[in-house]
Formats: structure tokens, sequence, C-alpha cells
């Protein structure tokens, strides 16, 4: 799907209703044309069209052309997922010695970004609005989904300079809780089909081996030699399926902004860099996408329609001590900061 660039504006409108609340959307536009356009349920990002070199756009995730198929047929296309994005295994975690259960979404057997009525099933609060930047909150009671602790979160969309597209997130709570937000696009930078297009490089030496319900054995293992090797850049596709967390280098762990990935269509010259704060990076590649209903255009969403690059704490946190700490306790905020920047050839 794509167009021309439209003048520089900011609106809010109601997209519609949910459990009997208003869905509004808010459109954001950057210095160099690029639109953003933003759901408050599940802080979804519905639409990103980019500016190719012929000043054309060109969108780049998929989504639907309103908001009324999203919570039937959302595979969280574009949302803000928490409280804890990707799995906890089991649905169950220990803090301070008391046992908690969470709500298992995914074939009655894990807890799948944060349960069926996660941060991305739910409406969020608009705070403030402007023409290049949103920011949405929402309150997680204690005990929503089975996890401890009132939480609030906040989520801020900003768009520019140029084609870029920054969310930063925070969180408190009252309760040692886990928390682990992240922006769930499925990025497509050529509007095919597929990927087989794409090329991805990853700063990524080591990877975290899953079971059969793709949780971490606990493990960290060298990607040489795996089909999780992207430290240069090679096709998306090919060598079998990829969900799995990538260990990004430590220099990502120091809470700064780092460079830790790069998507490129060899079809539209498009080019996404991603900076992150966090230490790992869910790489899915959208093989299991079937999606009943069109997508934006009219698009048929198939498998392999789109990428996840998910900037996170590592899956099973909570329950693996060695991986990165995801424990909010109170008093401390939760701070998480992403970059998508677009380039042309």
């Amino acid at each position: 799907m794509g167009g021309r660039m439209p003048d520089k504006e900011t609106s809010l409108n109601v997209a519609g209703h949910f459990n009997g609340r208003e869905v509004h959307e808010v459109t954001l536009q950057s210095d160099s044309g690029m639109v953003a356009r933003i759901l408050t349920w599940g802080a979804v990002l519905r639409d990103l069209q980019v500016p190719l070199a012929d000043k054309s756009l060109q969108g780049v995730v998929l989504g639907f052309d309103d908001f009324a198929p999203y919570p039937e047929h959302s595979p969280y296309f574009g949302a803000v997922v928490g409280r804890y994005a990707n799995r906890i295994s089991g649905g169950t975690f220990t803090i301070n010695g008391q046992t908690f259960e969470t709500d298992r979404n995914e074939a009655g057997r894990t807890t799948l970004h944060g349960g069926r009525a996660g941060f991305g099933q739910q409406v969020w609060d608009v705070v403030d609005a402007s023409p290049d930047a949103v920011t949405l909150s929402i309150r997680s009671p204690d005990g929503d989904q089975g996890f401890p602790g009132a939480v609030t979160a906040t989520c801020r969309y900003s768009v520019g300079p140029g084609s870029l597209i920054r969310i930063d997130y925070t969180a408190s709570t009252d309760r040692p809780c886990p928390i682990n937000l992240t922006q769930h696009s499925y990025f497509n930078l050529d509007g095919g089909a597929d990927l087989s297009a794409h090329l991805l490089q990853v700063d990524a030496d080591a990877y975290t081996p899953v079971d059969v319900d793709l949780i971490p054995t606990g493990e960290i293992v060298p990607v040489d030699g795996t089909r999780f090797d992207f430290r240069t850049p090679r096709p998306v596709l090919g060598g079998g399926f990829c969900d799995h967390n990538l260990v990004l280098r430590p220099a990502a762990q120091t809470g700064a902004f780092r460079a830790v990935a790069e998507l490129a269509s060899q079809k539209s010259g498009l080019r996404m860099q991603v900076e992150t704060t966090k230490p790992g990076l869910q790489v899915y590649d959208g093989h299991k996408i079937a999606v009943a209903v069109p997508g934006l255009g009219g698009a048929t969403y198939a498998a392999h329609a789109g990428l996840c690059l998910e900037t996170q704490f590592f899956p099973d946190s909570p329950n693996i001590p060695a991986f990165p700490d995801s424990i909010l306790r109170p008093g401390d905020s939760y701070r998480h900061s992403t970059r998508y920047t677009f380039l042309h050839d």
C-alpha cells in the first residue's frame, strides 16, 4: 500500500468501541512526510507509511484498514504487549518465596504477551498528543492476568527527524512484578506477499535455545553454524523457522542506545535500522501468519508476510536467574526505548 505524501497533520479520531470504551486513532507525521497511525486499543501502530526516493509512500507494517478486525483477527499486529512480552513457562514464577500463576493463554501451557487480556488487548488513555508525538498510558490493577502489583505504564510514540519512529516506555509498580514491554509490529519493507526479498543483520553472537513450547532452556549458545547467525546480512527466509531471542552484544545492556539490527528490502531499496536499550531481540519470521480477513489495502496475509523484531528482556527471565533481571520493584522505574529509522537507496 502506498500513495503520495499529505500535508503535515495530527488528528485524534474515534475509530471504534471496545468493552464499552471508545477507541481512538492518532495520526502523526514527521518532517520527511512519514505518517504513523496509532490506535489506543493495544497502543497499536496500525499503519506506517515511509517516503521512498521518488517521494511516494511505502507501507512497512502489517495491519488492517480500520479497528474492527483487530480484537478477533490480529496476531498482535503493531501492539505494545505486556505486562510481560514473550513467554513465561507454565504461567508461573516466584518472587520472594511467593508463587504467582498467570493466565496460560497459549495452548493452556504458557503465558504469552501478558495473557489473553494483556496490554495489547486493552484500551490505553491518551495523555497528550502533538503533530509528531503521542503519549498513551494504562493502569493495570493488582492481580491483572494473575500478575502481582498495581502497575502504571506509558508508551510514547514520536516521529522524526526524517523517517524515524521512536517508542519510549515507562512503568512503575507498588509490588515486585516482572515487566517487559515491546512493540510487536510485523515489518515488510516492499509490500510483497512474503519476506523473500529481505535481508537481515543482527549484532548478536549468541541466542537462547528453546524447548517445544518455545521456552528458553536457560542456555546461552553461540550462533556460529546455526540458522540464527545474522552477524552479516543474509536472507530472512531459509534454513528453518525463526521465533527466537538473540542475545545482543554487551554494549546493548548498558541502558544506552545502540544500533543492533538492520532489515533491508532488495526490491524497494528501503532499509530499517533498529536501535534499542534492551539486551534481547526476538526475531519472529511470521511463519504462523494466516489471517482470514483482508489486511491494509486489501492485502492477503499468509506465512512469512512480515517480520517481528521485538526488543526485550529475555523470554521466561522471571524463572531463569542467569538471564537479565526483569523484576520491577516499588520505587524503581522501568524504562525502555527503541528507534526504527528508515533509509532508502
